[in-house]
C-alpha cells in the first residue's frame, strides 16, 4: 500500500518577472516537512510549478499524493490542458508555444511516479497551510535578496 502524502504548495514573485520563491509543506500522518527555494529572474507561474515539482522530487518512493494549491494554472494545467498541449506538439489552443514547457515536462515525469489528486483552494483566504506556504515563498525571496547583496 502506498504512503499517503498531502502537499501544500505556493509560489510568489516580486515583480513578474522578478525574484521569485516557492514554498511547500509535505505531510504524511504526523510527520511534516517544509521546503522552499528562490530564483533570481522568474515568473509567478514558474514558481507555482516549482513548489509542486520540488515537493514531489523530495519523495523517496511512489505515493498517493494530494496536492493543494491556490494556482488554477497548476491545477488546470495538469488536469485539463496538458493532454491537448501534448497532442498539439506543446502548442496552446492559440497555436503558440506553451509557456514553461520545461517545467510542465518535469512535472509530468514526476506525476507518472505517483498517484496524484489535484485540489484548488482560494488563496489568501485564511487556509492555514496555504498561508504558511506563501510565507515560505516570500521568505525564500527575502533570503535570496539578502544573500545577493
Amino acid at each position: 500500500m502506498a504512503v499517503k502524502v498531502e502537499i501544500f504548495c505556493d509560489g510568489a514573485c516580486s515583480g513578474n518577472p522578478g525574484v521569485g520563491g516557492y514554498g511547500a509543506i509535505l505531510r504524511s500522518g504526523t510527520a511534516e516537512k517544509e521546503i522552499s527555494g528562490a530564483e533570481e529572474l522568474t515568473t509567478n507561474n514558474r514558481m507555482e510549478l516549482m513548489g509542486a515539482i520540488s515537493a514531489l522530487e523530495s519523495l523517496k518512493r511512489p505515493c498517493d499524493v494530494t496536492i493543494v494549491t491556490d494556482s488554477q494554472y497548476l491545477v488546470k494545467g495538469m488536469t485539463e490542458w496538458i493532454a491537448g498541449w501534448q497532442r498539439r506538439g506543446w502548442t496552446s489552443s492559440k497555436k503558440e508555444p506553451v509557456l514553461n514547457r520545461d517545467l510542465w515536462e518535469r512535472l509530468l515525469q514526476l506525476a507518472a511516479v505517483h498517484r496524484i489528486t489535484w485540489s484548488w483552494i482560494r488563496g489568501h483566504n485564511g487556509h492555514a497551510e496555504n498561508e504558511r506556504c506563501d510565507e515560505l515563498a516570500r521568505g525564500a525571496i527575502a533570503a535570496f535578496r539578502e544573500g545577493n547583496r
